[in-house]
């Protein structure tokens, strides 16, 4: 890849060449800390044969210290996946419970919102639908930062509360299901050939940003590709063309997605299917009631601070998840 990057002819393809440094950047990043910390390993090892007895508990805390940023690093160095280091987008759908599952929805969006913030990432709002009484049907978000889709990966699937129900008279213990979408932004891929002719395009009147343009011009775009029966949208920029040109790169991360599954499917080995919102397919369970528990059920991950988690404190579970993977 260092080679590839010095080839005087590089820049003669941009797009490539724009992909090709990313890649490499992000590389750098994931050595840098590792080359660092084997010269404080080797030093640590030099000062321990010249060591007395006296310095052993100043030893043992820079031993300390090492295994501790050591673990870090080393849950950073399995971002190795073709995608991970792209920018992502996420839907979040509520699922079986009604207005109980969209309020879900909502407080879901809201903690991967919370979360985005703690990693100092930049979320565009692409498609909402409100639910009837509370909460929301659906909304996809757009995530920009470094590492994106190699973290949101690992929290695809259905997420399941239980808590007393704000919604009726009685305040009876509810049960309720989100499912959580994640997909890479992929500009240009040549695994997936989208035939113009294939799709159905409708524009709508968006009731996102845009200032004047809002509700007066059907800015908004909704694409079918008929073919796979898949829909996307996009009503948050202020162009239909800009609405078209997101929505096209999550068609296409959509059919990427679908025909990977369908190859790993054929050799038996599909992980990561595509899960429906209901009973027996959760990843994480969220107790707010009778006790306080947020648990990863592939992991068994789990932490009493309900209220840390809702408010985007979620690396854990994902690193816990990462590792997992990596030893699969």
């Amino acid at each position: 890849m260092q080679r590839r990057s010095e080839d005087p002819n590089i820049w003669s393809n941009q797009k490539e060449a724009q992909a090709l440094f990313g890649k490499l950047k992000v590389l750098r990043k994931q050595w840098e800390p590792v080359k660092r910390m084997a010269g404080e390993v080797e030093d640590l090892i030099e000062l321990t044969k010249q060591s007395s007895s006296g310095d052993v508990p100043a030893l043992q805390i820079e031993t300390d210290r090492l295994a501790e940023e050591w673990a870090d690093t080393e849950t950073q160095l399995y971002f190795s996946g073709e995608f991970d280091a792209l920018n992502c987008y996420l839907t979040v759908s509520g699922g079986a419970g009604g207005t109980e599952a969209q309020d879900w929805a909502a407080m879901l969006l809201r903690m991967y919102l919370r979360y985005c913030e703690r990693q100092g990432w930049r979320t565009e709002l692409l498609e909402k639908t409100d639910g009837q009484e509370a909460g929301i049907k659906s909304a996809t978000i757009r995530v920009v930062g470094e590492m994106a889709y190699g973290n949101f990966k690992c929290e695809k699937g259905t997420h399941r509360l239980v808590r007393l129900s704000p919604f009726n008279a009685k305040n009876l213990r509810q049960t309720s299901f989100a499912l959580l979408e994640v997909l890479p932004e992929i500009e240009e891929t040549t695994e997936v050939t989208i035939n113009p002719s294939e799709l159905k395009i409708d524009t709508f009147r968006s009731g996102g940003a845009g200032g004047q343009n809002v509700n007066k011009v059907e800015s908004a775009i909704r694409i079918t590709h008929v073919p796979s029966g898949i829909v996307v949208a996009c009503q948050n920029e202020r162009s239909q063309l800009q609405n078209r040109e997101r929505a096209m790169n999550m068609l296409r991360a959509k059919l990427l997605e679908k025909k990977r599954g369908e190859e790993l499917a054929q050799k038996k080995e599909l992980r990561g299917a595509s899960q429906s919102a209901d009973f027996g397919q959760q990843i994480r369970s969220y107790v707010l009631h009778p006790y306080q528990m947020v648990k990863d059920l592939r992991t068994d991950t789990e932490t009493s601070d309900t209220t840390g988690v809702l408010d985007g404190d979620i690396q854990r579970f994902i690193d816990a998840e990462i590792r997992r993977q990596a030893r699969q």
